[in-house]
């Protein structure tokens, strides 16, 4: 343990499984207390064993990240437990693909909602409370797919983009209040992790799981698949005071697969 974000606090959405998962336990490694949210119990818990069994400190708590009340709920509870917090890594999300055309309205808020009202309400609730510690780091989990279109991913991408640009106009904002609160956004490329059986297939899933490894052949200049620890190490940067100097900036983690 080298103790890079040793004593702060911070908090991960979606953190029971995949990128999340991740970023909690090398937080964790790296020194930080970490509070571990997401809708999948079972995992969450996991996850927060993991992390304890290794050495670190985390909890799990249920949270919806549509649902402001429960943002409300888990800050207060974040304030009670732990004085303060220090970073929030805004990473749940889903995707879901298909064309245009065929997408119902339905589903193009619920993904809205969870990948872009999730973060706003996220940022609006953490901000008082990393200002009362006197800063703070947020990290808003975006996607390659935030930096150009695909075909199929209009929906996805549509929420992506959003975080891209919300995040930089937050950190302006935060900036010009002067609060020591900085705001970055990260954008993974093809990372192995479960989204891809919806990405790939709609809002119902695939049979089977697609074949990562020939696709990052074919797309991505490394030709290679990410691994969710590759998004873990930056975001443990931007979580850091090693990043002190960065806000607004989008950190790109995909073996040069927007680059094209």
């Amino acid at each position: 343990m080298a103790g890079r974000v040793q004593g702060k606090v911070a908090l991960v959405t979606g953190g029971a499984s995949g990128i999340g998962r991740s970023c909690a336990e090398r937080l964790a490694q790296e020194g930080a207390t970490v509070v571990v949210t997401d809708v999948q119990d079972l995992k969450g818990e996991e996850t927060v064993a993991a992390i304890g069994k290794a050495g670190g400190q985390a909890h799990y708590l249920r949270h919806d990240v549509t649902d402001e009340q429960a943002w409300i709920e888990v800050i207060a509870e974040v304030r009670d437990r732990h004085g303060r917090l220090d970073v929030l890594v805004n990473n749940a999300g889903i995707g879901l693909g298909g064309s245009v055309l065929e997408m119902t309205l339905e589903t193009w808020r619920r993904q809205t909602a969870v990948n872009l009202d999730g973060v706003f309400l996220g940022v609006k609730h953490a901000i008082p409370l990393m200002r009362q510690g006197g800063g703070g780091s947020i990290v808003n989990m975006s996607s390659v797919a935030g930096l150009k279109g695909a075909p199929m991913l209009a929906g996805y991408c549509a929420t992506k983009g959003g975080v891209r640009l919300f995040t930089k106009a937050v950190a302006l904002e935060c900036a010009a209040a002067k609060d020591g609160v900085r705001v970055n956004s990260v954008h993974p490329g093809i990372i192995e992790t479960p989204i891809w059986n919806t990405v790939i297939g709609g809002e119902h899933g695939v049979n089977a799981p697609p074949d990562l490894d020939a696709m990052s052949q074919l797309a991505v200049p490394l030709g290679v698949k990410g691994a969710p620890d590759d998004i873990a190490s930056g975001v443990l940067w931007l979580a850091s005071d090693e990043s002190r100097y960065v806000t607004g900036a989008e950190l790109v983690i995909d073996g040069g697969l927007s680059v094209r």
